[in-house]
């Protein structure tokens, strides 16, 4: 079976005349075949892209909610390879995997070797929040080697110049981080999305995908009005770490996706 893509996905959303759901959640939360389990849950429900967040010890960029869920995965011992190993789970479902991940576990693990290990699991590419194109020729190199998606962040704070250069780098689709700050949920959508989107497409033909704050249907239908694609984690994880009970976990997250999805295409 050949690897979902990410592009294929996005592009059906757009054939569709609606933005793309991408739904993340940790590896090996609360364990890993509980980890498994509400991924699927994701796809189940009407995610359309999945992003599976690598547990990390020291993470700059997640809030309270993404860093709790990772520290309930690293106390129970999740490794990189139960990250891969989650990652061929749920590409088997067809629907496009891509590994969110800080990037010393990667180097760590070896380049090479965690692309390499990655495409033979399915992987459809990489997110790397704090690698940016031009520190990143290992990365580029390895791959372009296996056909991965490089998926790198721009920001509200990043220039014109640095967009361009950010974009030019990427496969797969453009992450676009709509507030300052670390993750979490909010209450509302930031108003530095709209021209963050707006410069970035500018610079590119990839689709561009929206992240860090929607937690609901209305704020994906806000958000899917002129983004290529939502991007929600904190509400997710949130939502599994607000239920002790496991089935009333995956049905709460269940019912926030099935929102989700009927919020992009409102949008």
């Amino acid at each position: 079976m050949s690897t979902p893509t990410t592009a294929t996905a996005f592009a059906a959303a757009k054939a569709e005349g609606r933005a793309a759901l991408v739904g993340y959640l940790p590896a090996g939360f609360p364990d890993v075949a509980g980890g498994i389990d509400a991924l699927r849950c994701l796809v189940d429900s009407g995610c359309d892209v999945i992003e599976i967040g690598l547990p990390y010890s020291d993470p700059v960029m997640d809030g309270p909610t993404i860093q709790a869920a990772a520290q309930q995965a690293l106390e129970r011992g999740v490794r990189t390879t139960d990250v891969l190993r989650t990652v061929e789970a749920v590409a088997a479902t067809g629907v496009p995997t891509v590994v969110m991940t800080y990037w010393n576990p990667v180097e760590r693990y070896g380049v090479p070797r965690f692309a390499a290990d990655l495409a033979a699991a399915g992987g459809a590419g990489l997110i790397t929040p704090d690698l940016t194109p031009d520190s990143a020729p290992e990365w580029i190199a390895a791959a372009d080697e296996h056909d991965l998606d490089k998926i790198f962040l721009v920001a509200p704070s990043s220039t014109d110049e640095r967009i361009a250069m950010t974009t030019n780098a990427c496969r797969g689709f453009v992450y676009a981080t709509a507030v300052m700050g670390v993750t979490g949920a909010r209450t509302t959508t930031s108003d530095l999305a709209a021209p963050l989107v707006s410069r970035t497409r500018a610079t590119t033909d990839l689709p561009i995908g929206v992240g860090l704050g929607v937690s609901n249907g209305e704020q994906a239908a806000e958000l899917a009005a002129y983004a290529d694609g939502v991007i929600v984690g904190s509400a997710f994880v949130r939502a599994l770490l607000d239920h002790d009970d496991r089935s009333a976990g995956l049905k709460a997250l269940a019912a926030l996706t099935e929102d989700l999805a009927a919020g992009v295409r409102r949008g």
